[in-house]
């Protein structure tokens, strides 16, 4: 599989970059430029704003693939956390009571102690299991117990843990892993700089239920969308908002990844200066070109999205094109 875009001789910036403005009572304040892209199941572009080969980390948006290790492993299941626990692997969550709950159900059914994890101890926070990441890190643990690998490096990139999620990764690009480029990530674990193309292409398998490690893990996160962000977040909203029908995923910087069950398609989106309001206003913007969601529902969340305030408002400009 090779991921080189075919723009049939046109220009890259044939189609530009989507345009989110900040409106004070109306009149622009800010102005963020969001690359945004849309691939199948084979990694064909089939509609883009912007440069679909925009290089950026996908952040936390890469958390369901490096939960396939603990599914595949067999350490899910062995420590029988259920959906609730494959959820939390995948979450960039709150850190409130429920959440570092079910990280500590994950450990505590591997036999494990919360104070393996390597994740930091969030500021005004008790512990390590409060962090947004500890979900994550306590499958990890997880499965290098199940596996026999050492607990006190499995953040290093050449730790088999890593090497084994580089492997996965890598094979579902259709790429030799020595490609891909990492890099250490706020929680301490290795991330990957990837093209938008690629991450959309991650999320089109997500999302296809093709692949029985993923199928288990967007199922999870589906039924227990509260886990994987939090109450009144936005991925927790647009999951509940979809009936079980669209995944959604985001990472710092922003990073915004989605998917529709079924349709083997997924959405990456990268706003340059790394704005999360922005980029919730372009996902909201692109849910609704793909008729992913309800007006209704889109009603609800642009309320809570798209009007911070009473006298501000976000406006999308510019719109996804076929390729």
């Amino acid at each position: 599989m090779s991921l080189a875009t075919n723009f049939g001789g046109t220009s890259r910036n044939s189609n530009p970059p989507l345009e989110v403005r900040l409106l004070r009572n109306g009149i622009a304040e800010s102005r963020h430029r969001v690359h945004a892209v849309v691939c199948d199941g084979r990694g064909r572009v089939l509609m883009r704003a912007g440069d679909p080969q925009q290089l950026s980390f996908v952040r936390s948006a890469l958390k369901p693939f490096q939960a396939t290790v603990f599914v595949a492993s067999g350490a899910a299941d062995q420590c029988k956390c259920g959906e609730r626990g494959l959820a939390i692997a995948c979450a960039s969550h709150a850190g409130t009571a429920m959440h570092a709950r079910e990280a500590f159900k994950v450990l505590w059914g591997a036999e494990l102690e919360s104070d393996q994890l390597q994740c930091p101890i969030p500021e005004c926070g008790s512990s390590a299991l409060e962090h947004n990441c500890s979900g994550k890190h306590a499958a990890f643990l997880a499965t290098c117990r199940r596996m026999g690998w050492s607990s006190e490096s499995y953040l290093q990139k050449d730790h088999p843990l890593q090497q084994e999620i580089l492997k996965r990764v890598a094979e579902m690009l259709g790429l030799p892993p020595e490609e891909l480029v990492s890099a250490r990530d706020d929680c301490g674990a290795p991330t990957l700089q990837l093209q938008l193309a690629q991450m959309a292409l991650l999320y089109a398998h997500l999302g296809a239920g093709a692949q029985a490690d993923l199928e288990r893990l967007s199922r999870a996160m589906l039924a227990h969308p509260e886990l994987v962000a939090g109450e009144g977040r936005f991925d927790t909203k647009v999951m509940r908002s979809g009936h079980g029908q669209v995944l959604s995923k985001g990472g710092a910087e922003g990073i915004q990844c989605l998917s529709r069950v079924g349709e083997g398609m997924g959405v990456a989106i990268k706003v340059e200066d790394g704005s999360a309001r922005a980029k919730h206003a372009v996902a909201l913007h692109l849910l609704e070109q793909l008729d992913w969601l309800t007006p209704m529902t889109l009603e609800d969340l642009r309320a809570k999205y798209l009007a911070p305030a009473p006298h501000l408002r976000l406006d999308v400009r510019g719109e996804l094109r076929f390729d």
